[in-house]
């Protein structure tokens, strides 16, 4: 192999986890298909609400209405995951979000389609969702081996991101030319391939201690996450970029500052395609082992395209930056997942993805809620890059007040280590138990 060769392959993503796991395989997969198909609804149902109401305020109801029971399941979906198997959550949760795909198809096919079965349905999925990703996100910590970590968030990460640009672009062509009830037809289909999958998944059942679901239990999760600096930092510099320097809500009012209303949908994807490039060239994160580090600049690097994205008056320079913000935050985000799943006991893995939900999902809806009252005040570019300015300021600040995250060493945290003994020690369990199971078969 030569030189340069190596130095190439260095550099594309690292299999690892898709060789060693058919787990990890199986959720890749899955995941890519109900991108796709549940980016039909996603479009699907804003362009229904709109063409029924004729209303930018119904539109925007939906964001208030999917808010609250995010949050509540969300929490609560942490604790279900470490009482019962998660497994069980995942199918069930897919299979509820193809009911719920139902519901949107029949409505549809009334002659009058009614407004208000919408509502409940972006309700429902937005509480599904938050039970479901806990039980998801705490599944990969037990089914990827400990050194794979920022390996397999690289690769989640590569999946949504052709998810995110690609699903909605062609959901797009077929709500225009075939309407709404053959975009949620797909959303059908696409769900019942994903529970097939999810029914070949390995059982994944909670510890043989664990309490049930309960107000206790999330609180328990929660000091643990207090006590943690490493992980603190994670959450308050996410929510910090996020609150301060997340401008999607006003790109149609840059997009007409800088007269170039053409761009709007550029705009809107230039984050994902510089994530996805990042994604594609993420080989070297796999040898990281300072991810806290990872997370301030990546964090760092969002705030400074931002600040500059709201500066430049050319819109090529404007796209560029967003790009390079869509980097930054697929870096940052790569040191969270790999911090979380390194360090977490597994027992309390569901309650702390609970968390993680609120973490990435509450600072996106206030930022769009500060930039659209910055820009209504000091005008949208302003708006844009003092957003950008906060958010390196507040990433300096908060690395100050929690150093530990910036000092974090997958090698030597104390746990680090812990949460990877306890995983290879699970799995010398695991392979007794299948070893036994064969001798006695064997034997029989």
């Amino acid at each position: 192999m030569s030189p340069a060769f190596a130095k190439l392959s260095a550099l594309l993503p690292d299999l690892a986890p898709w060789r060693a796991s058919r787990d990890f395989r199986l959720l890749w997969v899955q995941g890519l298909v109900t991108y796709f198909s549940s980016a039909m609804a996603m479009i699907a149902l804003p362009l229904q609400i709109k063409e029924l109401t004729g209303s930018p305020l119904a539109v925007g109801a939906m964001g208030a209405v999917e808010l609250v029971p995010l949050v509540v399941f969300g929490l609560y979906g942490g604790a279900l995951a470490d009482a019962v198997d998660r497994r069980k959550v995942i199918l069930l949760t897919e299979a509820g979000l193809g009911l719920l795909a139902v519901v949107l198809l029949v409505n549809a096919l009334l002659p009058t389609p009614v407004l208000w079965p919408l509502y409940v349905v972006a309700a429902g999925v937005s509480a599904l969702a938050g039970l479901q990703r806990p039980a998801l996100d705490s599944l990969l910590a037990r089914i990827v081996p400990h050194e794979h970590q920022t390996a397999a968030a690289a690769l989640n990460s590569l999946r949504w991101q052709m998810g995110s640009i690609a699903g909605p672009a062609l959901a797009g062509l077929v709500v225009a030319y075939a309407g709404h009830a053959p975009a949620y037809g797909v959303t059908i289909v696409g769900f019942a391939v994903s529970v097939l999958l999810c029914r070949r998944l390995s059982p994944a059942p909670p510890a043989h201690d664990a309490e049930k679901p309960s107000l206790r239990g999330i609180a328990e999760g929660a000091r643990y996450a207090w006590s943690r600096p490493v992980l603190l930092g994670t959450y308050a510099v996410d929510l910090a970029a996020m609150f301060f320097a997340f401008p999607n809500t006003i790109f149609p009012f840059l997009a007409d500052e800088l007269d170039a209303d053409w761009s709007l949908g550029l705009m809107y994807a230039a984050g994902s395609v510089g994530s996805l490039v990042l994604g594609l060239t993420s080989g070297w994160t796999s040898k990281v082992r300072r991810h806290g580090l990872l997370v301030v600049a990546g964090a760092a690097g969002w705030g400074l395209a931002i600040t500059a994205a709201g500066w430049f008056g050319n819109i090529w320079l404007v796209l560029l930056c967003l790009a390079f913000a869509g980097a930054g935050d697929m870096l940052s985000g790569l040191g969270r997942a790999t911090i979380w799943n390194q360090t977490i006991p597994e027992e309390l893995r569901g309650r702390l993805a609970g968390i993680e939900v609120l973490s990435y999902s509450v600072g996106p809806q206030l930022g769009q809620v500060r930039a659209g009252a910055m820009a209504g005040w000091t005008g949208t570019r302003s708006a844009v890059w003092t957003g950008g300015v906060a958010c390196v300021a507040s990433v300096g600040l908060l690395c100050l007040a929690l150093p530990k995250l910036l000092t974090y060493d997958s090698e030597t945290d104390e746990d680090s280590l812990r949460r990877k003994a306890q995983q290879e020690a699970a799995q010398r369990a695991s392979a007794q138990r299948e070893s036994a199971q064969r001798e006695a078969a064997g034997a029989v």
